[in-house]
């Protein structure tokens, strides 16, 4: 059955759909055939990315760290098209620089959105996902099959949304639900080009080998994605090369140990005469969501 057939008529969910991975992927979702409902912050982004998506597409804004506002988007979106087959828990932001120089609200707001919130739009969607004998996909990040320096909070909550999906998947899956867990590498979206807006950063990344140096066009990688999805696949990978990192992931920390403190030592004295521009989430996303909290986050660059 070809992969448009497999999503035809299916009620897809996506967190952090305003833009970026969110944004594209419900669109490619909806030229499928499936009828999807966009959750986020930004509700201009939101409203114009469901028009985009056709008739059958719905907008909900909602914090997912908040869990009576997820909650109320899962049952709201279960009571518009009576199921829900496919959630796709891809909301997230960044920091990045030296741990010792992160802003604690900041740091602890990354792990907060991208695992805590993931977890919240699993508990608030899992129910309907039940009785559908859905798919649940989490998008990770290469970050979660490797460590960076410089990056300590998105790491740890990509590593942490990993091991979350691949534990639950083993409990629900003897009910007919799957669980996959999606990777990629830096994608062109806002978030990267805004993490990119720091010259000492992406220099430290144009240092990593090829091809985790690149940043990677956002259309293929989505289309990658899309097709894990109409496979229900337990692994899903936005570029083709990233199956080759799962292979050598125990060997990765000591090589990133080894070749990132040589150059974190030779970026440093650049690194802290920048401290106070990198504690605040990068990109549009990021400041949206400072907003949200009530946080100043910083001007958007990118």
């Amino acid at each position: 059955m070809s992969g448009r057939r497999l999503l035809d008529g299916k009620v897809a969910v996506v967190t952090g759909a305003a833009r970026g991975v969110g944004a594209l992927l419900a669109r490619r979702l909806a030229a499928r055939g499936a009828k999807v409902a966009l959750v986020g912050l930004e509700p201009e982004e939101l409203t114009a990315t469901a028009a985009a998506c056709g008739p059958h597409a719905s907008a909900w804004r909602a914090d997912v760290t908040d869990r009576t506002a997820i909650g109320d988007a899962a049952r709201g979106v279960e009571d518009r098209y009576g199921r829900v087959d496919i959630v796709v828990a891809n909301a997230g932001i960044a920091v990045g620089g030296p741990f010792v120089d992160s802003d604690p609200v900041f740091f602890d707001r990354v792990i907060e959105v991208n695992l805590l919130g993931s977890v919240a739009t699993a508990r608030a969607f899992l129910p309907a996902l039940l009785r559908s004998r859905g798919y649940l996909l989490q998008i990770a990040s290469l970050a979660a099959l490797t460590p960076a320096p410089m990056m300590a909070a998105y790491c740890a909550s990509k590593s942490g949304v990993e091991a979350f999906a691949h534990a639950l998947r083993a409990e629900v899956a003897h009910r007919g639900v799957d669980v996959g867990v999606a990777y990629l590498s830096w994608t062109d979206t806002d978030m990267v080009r805004g993490a990119d807006h720091d010259e000492v950063l992406r220099e430290l990344r144009s240092r990593l080998p090829w091809p985790a140096n690149r940043t990677h066009p956002l259309p293929p990688a989505v289309d990658n994605i899309v097709a894990g999805i109409a496979r229900r696949s337990a692994h899903v990978y936005g570029q083709r090369w990233l199956p080759v990192m799962q292979l050598v992931r125990g060997l990765l920390p000591g090589i990133v140990a080894r070749m990132g403190s040589r150059e974190v030592a030779r970026l440093e004295p650049r690194l802290e005469a920048g401290r106070d521009r990198r504690t605040r989430p990068v990109g549009r996303g990021g400041a949206a969501d400072a907003a949200r909290t009530g946080t100043a986050g910083p001007p958007p660059s990118d």
